[in-house]
């Protein structure tokens, strides 16, 4: 009886691998093209048992190895599907078009540190050649220093006079309104300040704007003329009133014996847009408060921070302080090292968002010398920070009494403090 479907024969069938067969021999290895074929094995010689098997008989299920001489499973040697000696399909363990994929390299760290430095050092180079030009740009060189006639011999180290003035121009009538300046016509000083920088310690002195002196022959900044001196005796601030920077610089000049190097000047609204920009300035303010109407100043006592607006009214406060402009000057010295120390801060300096707003509004407000570059005016800053910070020497200039409503300065202790200052030592003169 046939077993198998109907149709199919032993005839039918052949010899072909997977049909069956009546003979004791396996059929042979049906071929696979995805299976490589390894080499024949060599013949056998009489009564040598094949490799793998035995020397006695074996049964229909006993394959040879020379029986499977045309199938090779290829595990041994990992050449399965066509793989080659070493695993890949072109058979080489990764060489060749079509050898296995190249093992992915370490990376070169030594090079991407190199190169990502290279990159940060130009963006910082650039960046800070960049911000140097824009600050440049912005700085009103408007004074010259030149014009001042009969000026004394220079010393060592730098000295700046540092001006407050209440101009108002460019401020609006309702800017004046909010800041309690008024609407006064001009220019006058509102505070005075020599800061000299040496390398025996930066010394930073008050000049009142009360203070009693004489305006000497100068030659007029605008119309070149000549003006004689009458030796009459005036507040210092009438200097600046009469003909500007330059005036004020001879002025100081003549009663000092000090040379001026460079002038810096401020004016209300761009104090208040500094102190502004870097988000307000904390002061302590003294037992009993401070109230002064015509500065708009009203703090109650301790530590709280002064926006724009209220900085500018406690640096102008004079009327509700015991010694007015004495006081005043003291308040001014202890506000401006409020503001380096906020100014000069990581958050303000690392924040970009911070750092140029209020480098720009500084810069926007000053006026300075023709002869003033970024490296004086940031020499200037840092020398303010630190004594104000301790590092230096903080004063009034010494004062031996008054003449009416005029401040007279102690002549012996400004000749010692100035020859101190000329050979850049150490200021052992005190000031009230």
């Amino acid at each position: 009886m046939n077993d198998w479907p109907q149709g199919w024969s032993g005839g039918d069938r052949g010899d072909r691998y997977g049909r069956g067969s009546a003979g004791a021999q396996p059929e042979s290895a049906r071929v696979m093209r995805q299976v490589r074929r390894g080499p024949a094995a060599p013949p056998q010689p009489p009564g040598v048992p094949p490799q793998g098997g035995h020397a006695g008989g074996h049964g229909q299920g006993d394959f040879t190895n020379a029986q499977l001489s045309g199938y090779d499973s290829g595990y041994s040697t990992g050449q399965v599907y066509g793989g080659g000696p070493g695993g890949g399909p072109g058979g080489g363990s990764g060489g060749g078009a079509g050898g296995a994929r190249a093992a992915r390299p370490a990376p070169d760290w030594r090079r991407r540190i190199k190169w990502t430095a290279i990159t940060v050092t130009t963006v910082l180079v650039v960046t800070a050649v960049g911000t140097y030009f824009w600050a440049d740009s912005k700085l009103n060189r408007e004074v010259d220093l030149s014009k001042v006639i009969d000026r004394p011999e220079g010393g060592d180290g730098t000295n700046y006079l540092i001006v407050g003035s209440d101009s108002r121009e460019g401020m609006s009538a309702e800017e004046k309104k909010k800041l309690h300046t008024g609407s006064a016509e001009g220019k006058r000083t509102d505070s005075m300040m020599i800061l000299h920088v040496g390398d025996n310690g930066d010394t930073l002195i008050s000049l009142p704007r009360d203070s009693d002196v004489e305006i000497p022959t100068f030659v007029g900044s605008e119309s070149g003329k000549t003006y004689k001196g009458t030796g009459k005796h005036t507040k210092l601030n009438a200097a600046y009133a009469m003909d500007g920077p330059e005036l004020l610089v001879r002025t100081v000049e003549f009663n000092t014996g000090l040379r001026i190097d460079h002038y810096v000047e401020i004016g209300f609204a761009g104090f208040a847009n500094i102190v502004d920009a870097v988000g307000g300035v904390e002061i302590d303010i003294p037992k009993g408060g401070m109230k002064d109407t015509r500065s708009g100043a009203d703090f109650e006592e301790g530590k709280q921070t002064l926006n724009g607006e209220e900085a500018l009214a406690f640096v102008r406060t004079r009327y509700a302080l015991a010694r007015s402009d004495l006081d005043r000057t003291k308040n001014q010295q202890k506000f401006l090292a409020a503001l380096a120390h906020q100014v000069a801060t990581p958050s303000t300096v690392l924040n970009p968002f911070k750092f140029y707003p209020t480098m720009g509004a500084g810069l926007d407000s000053l006026i300075v010398d023709e002869d003033m570059s970024l490296w004086d005016l940031g020499s200037m800053f840092f020398a303010m920070k630190g004594v104000n910070g301790g590092d230096g020497t903080s004063m009034n200039m010494p004062i031996s009494g008054s003449a009416g409503s005029n401040l007279v300065w102690d002549k012996a202790k400004v000749k010692q403090l100035v020859q101190q200052l000329n050979n850049d030592e150490k200021v052992t003169v005190s000031g009230d």
